[in-house]
């Protein structure tokens, strides 16, 4: 069963999200275990709704296993060390996925 990695993201003031964007999507490119990766900033929620939070990640993995294996790999255990020194407040969910209707194709 494939399993979802979602990351919401408040940066701290001053950072430069574009440089951590392209970062992420340097490592999402260069690990193999990610099958797919999407982003998005926020479209300006109410304030109440987002708490903040101005950015979204998702990467898709083909299993847990899979998963755990991203996340003990070297290139995502170096960038997670420039993502936290850059963030302010994050949520991390990782859930396995259950499809009802497919994504748009891009």
């Amino acid at each position: 069963m494939a399993v979802k990695h979602f990351v919401l993201i408040r940066f701290k003031e001053g950072t430069s999200a574009e440089e951590i964007i392209k970062k992420m999507e340097e490592m999402a490119l260069e690990i193999d275990k990610v099958k797919s990766f999407e982003w998005g900033q926020d479209l300006e929620s109410e304030e109440m709704l987002r708490q903040g939070f101005t950015h979204a990640f998702s990467l898709t993995f083909e299993s847990k296993e899979e998963f755990v294996a991203f996340s003990q790999h070297p290139t995502h255990l170096a960038f997670a060390e420039i993502l936290l020194s850059a963030v302010e407040k994050a949520i991390v969910f990782d859930f396995p996925v259950v499809q009802v209707k497919p994504p748009i194709n891009a």
